[in-house]
């Protein structure tokens, strides 16, 4: 089997640089995975903007509330406008939207996250499966290497 243009095959590399290669693939899917959780904690978060948003309705007006100022400090307050929310674009960045938009632009964020997603989930996966077979490469070639060291010691015997 032949390897594409600009590719190695992994049996022609030697044991060292096929551990070069693993600890690479390590790397690199290592550095996948975190952006893959970091991505999932995104979406996650921007779905909890769209349930948030279900709770901004006329019937809550003058309605007690805690609101988050960080992830651990919240001050009481009341709903006073029903109608439009603060969107957090990014970088600490707000703007004013009615809700019916800013719940159109998270859906549209939790869609984009979602493909970028399944990208990098096939991303993971090819990775995976190289580091896998970079893994057996060495395995293969140790067993090849004993067996070697075996005949040879065998001889000397004889």
């Amino acid at each position: 089997m032949s390897a594409p243009s600009g590719t190695v095959s992994l049996d022609q590399l030697s044991l060292e640089q096929l551990s070069q290669v693993r600890t690479q693939l390590e790397q690199e899917l290592k550095h996948l995975t975190q952006a893959f959780g970091d991505l999932k904690q995104a979406q996650a978060k921007f779905a909890g903007c769209i349930d948030s948003l279900d709770a901004v309705k006329p019937a809550n007006k003058d309605k007690k509330v805690l609101i988050p100022l960080t992830s651990s400090l919240y001050v009481p307050g009341r709903i006073k406008d029903t109608e439009n929310v603060l969107v957090d674009i990014g970088t600490g960045y707000f703007v004013e939207k009615n809700t019916k938009e800013a719940k159109s632009l998270y859906n549209s964020k939790v869609l984009s996250l979602k493909s970028n997603l399944a990208t990098l989930q096939g991303q993971v996966e090819k990775k995976q499966d190289n580091f896998q077979a970079c893994t057996e490469m060495m395995r293969m070639k140790m067993a090849q290497q004993q067996r070697a060291a075996a005949a040879a010691g065998g001889s000397k015997d004889d």
